[in-house]
């Protein structure tokens, strides 16, 4: 009787082992991927390598070139327009004539008496006023081919655009006899500070001698340079 209960004993002792052993295998065994993290590597690495990546990338990508574009866009348009305006044609009213503003010929005139006659027109685009009245001539770079003015005629200021022009007068010699250089260019400007002084070539090469020139005007009557 006792080596039945004994062997009895021992059969329940060895199911109890039996079901604790199960149990723990149970509950320690992967039953579930997404309670044991087993697939958390995987999105872990998905989202914060190939994911995270290129997602912020792309949308950084996009708002960089978005917000790029817009400021170029905006930029070129703001540069374009002021580039318009400022670096326009010159139009404006107001602004003195500087020398390289105008084109100038001279040419021969006969009568009533002998004189050259320099016209003075604004280049394309542009609107100026000569604020001084009397060019700067000069025959050479000698003090002595200074062409003196006699203030005659004269405008101050006259405007110049278009069409329209001004006119000025020089008398090369207004001495007697045979003395004197002869030149084939005259220097003109509109001051005789006039960083850029025009070098226009004569209809002739006459003999210059205290030369004389008359003021700016609009009127070629005005401009026959007269000694008085």
């Amino acid at each position: 009787m006792r080596s039945r209960l004994a062997t009895r004993s021992t059969r329940l002792v060895l199911a109890a082992a039996v079901v604790t052993a199960l149990t723990a295998t149970t509950a320690c065994g992967p039953e579930d991927p997404s309670e044991t993290g087993a697939a958390a590597p995987s999105a872990a690495s998905s989202s914060t390598g190939d994911g995270k990546g290129e997602t912020p990338s792309g949308d950084s990508a996009s708002a960089s070139e978005s917000t790029s574009a817009g400021t170029s866009k905006s930029g070129g348009s703001t540069s374009g327009d002021k580039g318009d305006s400022a670096a326009g044609d010159k139009s404006g009213y107001g602004q003195s004539c500087g020398t390289n503003d105008l084109d100038f010929t001279v040419t021969w005139e006969a009568q009533p008496i002998s004189h050259y006659l320099v016209t003075a027109k604004a280049k394309s685009g542009i609107t100026c006023y000569l604020d001084v009245n009397t060019p700067s001539v000069s025959f050479g770079s000698g003090a002595d081919g200074v062409a003196s003015p006699v203030w005659q005629g004269g405008e101050d200021p006259i405007k110049l655009s278009g069409s329209s022009v001004a006119y000025a007068g020089i008398n090369v010699k207004t001495t007697e006899g045979e003395g004197g250089k002869q030149f084939e260019n005259v220097i003109i400007a509109t001051s005789e500070d006039d960083p850029n002084p025009a070098e226009v070539e004569l209809p002739d090469a006459p003999t210059v001698d205290k030369p004389i020139v008359t003021n700016w005007s609009t009127k070629r009557g005005e401009v026959i340079p007269r000694i008085v």
